[in-house]
């Protein structure tokens, strides 16, 4: 009754096809470019948390002492810290930045010892800022007490 439609390919056009299939087998990862980026460093006395962003602060990576395979109370210490910022930096190796804005953030043991590997490291520095939260005001103290 109805034929069936069969499309016969040339030889070479199935060549073709097989060299195509073989080189996209072969994953190749994208270098990422950031004119501009920024380290965030929460440094407390449980952990170090750090994370990279572009300047608009999208979190690009990220890296803590637990994520460095520290557990319990390894993660507030100085080698917590440059643990965590290795791991970050390994990720940052797919990444040009051509500069580095480093926010530092808490008062645990972590923080200069991350920002210590990172100045080992030639990454073109132009801002490192405090920004722990210091409280001011607050509420009034009681007033003493008369007997």
């Amino acid at each position: 009754m109805g034929q069936t439609r069969v499309k016969v390919l040339k030889p070479e056009a199935q060549e073709k096809e097989t060299i195509e299939t073989q080189v996209k087998k072969g994953k190749k990862k994208k270098a990422l470019y950031l004119p501009k980026a920024r380290i965030y460093i929460n440094a407390n006395f449980n952990n170090t948390i750090i994370t990279l962003t572009d300047d608009k602060g999208n979190v690009i990576a990220w890296s803590s002492a637990g994520h460095a395979g520290l557990k319990h109370t390894k993660k507030g210490t100085p080698f917590a810290g440059t643990k965590a910022m290795e791991v970050l930096l390994n990720k940052m190796e797919d990444i040009n930045i051509d500069e580095l804005e480093i926010y530092t953030k808490g008062v645990g043991p972590g923080r200069e010892t991350a920002l210590r590997v990172l100045f080992s490291k030639n990454y073109n520095v132009s801002l490192l800022q405090d920004i722990t939260p210091i409280p001011f005001g607050g509420p009034t103290k009681p007033k003493p007490r008369r007997v």
